[in-house]
């Protein structure tokens, strides 16, 4: 029978490290005001919507077409 060492994280560790970034986090989230989080959410929207715009009829277009000569060969 062989002695085991329990496995205790090292302080560089992933454990310790999500550990520690969401302490930062939680930390943030409590010390921001509401008009800060509308200013985040906004800045957000404005990022995303142009990407979305561009890439949705993109992506439509490249799998509707293959979608539509599936079903014809299909009838």
């Amino acid at each position: 029978m062989t002695d085991r060492v329990p496995y205790m994280p090292g302080p560089g560790s992933g454990p310790h490290l999500c550990q520690f970034w969401s302490t930062r986090v939680d930390a943030l989230e409590r010390h921001l005001s509401a008009n800060t989080w509308a200013l985040a959410a906004v800045t957000l929207l404005l990022i995303a919507y142009p990407i979305a715009r561009i890439m949705i009829p993109v992506v439509l277009n490249s799998i509707v077409p293959d979608v539509v000569r599936t079903v014809l060969n299909v009838i």
